[in-house]
């Protein structure tokens, strides 16, 4: 490593407290460029990236459109609060609105995905004059309190005790449920059954809102079975309970729809976005509200703000990005593409003994790895790692050049969606080459 690099790894390692990690040992790689799927060190290697970062580089690294946008608005001013109108801003309301189903009216801009999703709770429990919040196990919904009493899996354990009236199900999980159905519908009316008891018991008149990763992230890329999500939607509409679509992460374009949603046939009450409006190039997200929620709040005041809600610089990239998607027909690039994913991942999991399931959709998936195919058992406990095994093998896949992220027993798989086909087989051989090693001395 040249004297630069080590130079900034050791300030971050000094003055950065990094997410989700004990801080001794970090080693985070001094990045000196970006172009298209790749990043570069200071010494010339390159890594490709194969979870978009957090699954939200959807359009790579360099995109001109965007980086122009940016450019522009900065020459016309850095930022103007949301008291006042802006261009882009009212541009790509539009924009989003005109995306979604004709049920939907209104978009509350945030910075984030999180605070999109805390204020999606603030919405619900105003509109609705009710308390309680459904959400699921397997879920995350961001780390801040709100949204982390959202999120089901063990990273909420650090709010707890947390706000009252946030309360769990059980995700439709057909291969780890492995109940004796014959067919998925079955499946899903067992599941419907189970969700609309628990509404039951908790008082339909108490809850305001059922709020779910459309497609569940990380946590699996755990797509819903055949009707569950319009079976949801009745549940919702025979209770007067709003249906909340997080979008954060399946949003725009990653499943080869714009959104995750339409995969399904339904339309949500709410929808929360972030990432892949902008790619990140500057943070933005935002609450889609219908129609009806809309006008509610005409005579209503919204109790929810944030100084920097509908940036001005965000909005110019968004517009830039959302165009970019549609005259480069970003969803059907993803579809096409995402069925070379499917037919590697597949092959994968035909050929290596660690690799139980498989889940994709478009080019969002993982990959979920077990010591034994028979009994399921996941190659690490859930909620814990002790000897490390799950790092090991993103390590392995780090010095092969190839860039993800692990949780629990599982491995993402997300590239930016302007992959390429012989990109994908170019990266999956790298995979197929850790897994190897993971048959041989880890099981």
């Amino acid at each position: 490593m040249n004297s630069e690099a080590k130079e900034i790894q050791e300030k971050q390692t000094t003055y950065v407290l990094q997410s989700w990690n004990k801080q001794k040992g970090l080693k985070p790689i001094p990045i000196k460029s970006a172009e298209n799927i790749y990043l570069y060190d200071y010494d010339g290697n390159r890594y490709t990236d194969m979870s978009s970062m957090h699954v939200n580089m959807n359009v790579g690294y360099g995109n001109k459109e965007i980086n122009e946008a940016i450019k522009k608005k900065v020459d016309q001013y850095a930022f103007i609060s949301e008291a006042f109108g802006d261009k882009d801003r009212a541009e790509l309301a539009k924009k989003i609105i005109d995306l979604m189903p004709d049920n939907m009216g209104k978009v509350f801009f945030t910075n984030a995905g999180a605070d999109a999703n805390e204020n999606a709770i603030k919405i619900a429990r105003l509109y609705t004059g009710r308390l309680k919040i459904f959400s699921r196990y397997r879920s995350y919904h961001g780390s801040s309190f709100g949204a982390g009493n959202l999120t089901g899996e063990p990273r909420r354990f650090a709010l707890e005790p947390g706000v009252p009236g946030f309360i769990k199900f059980r995700d439709p999980y057909m291969y780890r449920d492995d109940l004796p159905f014959d067919t998925e519908e079955e499946y899903t009316a067992w599941c419907l059954k189970r969700l609309e008891e628990q509404v039951l018991f908790e008082g339909p008149d108490n809850v305001a809102a059922i709020i779910m990763e459309t497609i569940t992230g990380t946590n699996g890329v755990i797509i819903p079975p055949k009707g569950y999500l319009p079976g949801v939607r009745e549940i919702c509409d025979k209770y007067g309970i709003l249906m909340v679509c997080d979008e954060v992460m399946a949003g725009w374009c990653r499943t080869g729809k714009m959104f995750a949603f339409q995969n399904f046939d339904v339309k949500p009450d709410l929808v929360t976005f972030a990432k892949g409006v902008t790619c990140g190039y500057v943070q933005l997200g935002g609450v889609v509200v219908s129609k009806e929620i809309a006008a509610y709040f005409d005579d209503h005041v919204l109790s929810c703000g944030l100084t920097y809600n509908g940036h001005p610089l965000a909005c110019a990239a968004g517009c830039a990005c959302v165009d970019y998607y549609l005259e480069h027909d970003i969803p059907g690039h993803v579809t096409e593409v995402g069925k070379v994913l499917g037919e590697e991942l597949e092959a994968l999991k035909a050929k290596h003994a660690c690799v139980g399931d498989v889940r994709y959709i478009g080019l969002f998936s993982s990959v979920e790895l077990v010591k034994d195919k028979a009994t399921k058992e996941p190659l690490v406990p859930f909620g814990r790692d002790p000897e490390g095994l799950m790092k090991k093998i993103i390590g392995m896949l780090k010095e092969r050049g190839f860039l993800t992220y692990s949780h629990e027993n599982m491995f993402m798989i997300a590239p930016p969606l302007i992959i390429t086909a012989d990109q994908i087989r170019e990266e999956l051989v790298k995979v197929d080459e850790v897994l190897t090693i993971v048959d041989k001395e880890m099981l």
